[in-house]
């Protein structure tokens, strides 16, 4: 094996990083504009129910908010720890 295997593995790490950060921020972004919109259908509907609607949307946008955040742990964990290029770079060195 050559180092362009460790370039490699490093490339892709980097590619499943963004993926990671970028499909969630859509899932997040997609789940937020659909609840505001089922939120503020609710709240023209019956306008008497605001304040609960508005305490059970809150919690949720908490909830939906919370998937980037772990994304991005997990993005920062592979971008920086990357556990895949420290088993190639062992195998090259022949430890």
């Amino acid at each position: 094996m050559d180092i362009s295997a460790l370039a490699s593995v490093e490339g892709m790490t980097a590619l499943a990083a963004g993926l990671i950060l970028g499909l969630a921020g859509i899932g997040a972004a997609i789940g937020m504009g659909l609840m505001g919109g089922k939120f503020l259908e609710g709240a023209s509907r019956q306008p008497e129910l605001v304040p609960m609607l508005q305490g059970k949307m809150f919690l949720l946008v908490g909830l939906i908010d919370a998937i980037p955040i772990i994304g991005v742990g997990i993005a920062l964990y592979l971008t920086f720890v990357d556990p895949f290029a420290g088993k190639i770079a062992a195998h090259l060195t022949g430890h």
